[in-house]
C-alpha cells in the first residue's frame, strides 16, 4: 500500500529531474491544488501546474535531490535540496514537499521553501 501512495510522488520527481513535462503531468489530478505553504494557492489545476513547470524546466541546472521521504496514510512528505538557476546565478534551496494522494494522483501539494544558498561556481 505504501508503495502505491509513494509512486506518483516518485514518478513526478523523476520526470522533474529529467525536465520532461509529458512524463511529469500524468501524476497530477486535473483539479490538483498546488500551494506555497501553508495556504497560498499557486495553481488550481493541472493546466496551471503545467504552465509553471514548462517555464521551470527551462532551467539548465534544475535538479531535486531527495533527502528523506515519509509516508503516513495517503500523505507523502519529502525533504529535498533543489538545485536552481536563479537570476543571480546557480544556487540551491531546501524544500519540504507535502503531497496528498487520491486515486493514484497528486490531489494537493504544499511546498515550504528555505533560504536560497548561492553557489560559488
Amino acid at each position: 500500500m505504501t508503495h502505491d501512495i509513494e509512486r506518483p510522488v516518485q514518478q513526478q520527481l523523476e520526470a522533474y529531474n529529467a525536465r520532461d513535462i509529458e512524463a511529469f503531468m500524468p501524476w497530477w489530478a486535473s483539479d490538483c491544488q498546488y500551494y506555497a505553504f501553508p495556504s497560498t494557492l499557486l495553481a488550481g489545476s493541472a493546466e496551471e501546474i503545467r504552465a509553471r513547470h514548462v517555464e521551470r524546466f527551462r532551467e539548465p541546472d534544475l535538479y531535486g535531490k531527495l533527502l528523506t521521504r515519509i509516508v503516513v496514510g495517503n500523505v507523502v512528505v519529502d525533504h529535498e535540496t533543489v538545485m536552481r538557476s536563479f537570476p543571480e546565478g546557480k544556487g540551491e534551496v531546501d524544500v519540504v514537499c507535502i503531497y496528498e494522494i487520491e486515486a493514484g494522483k497528486i490531489a494537493k501539494a504544499w511546498f515550504k521553501m528555505g533560504e536560497r544558498r548561492m553557489l560559488p561556481y
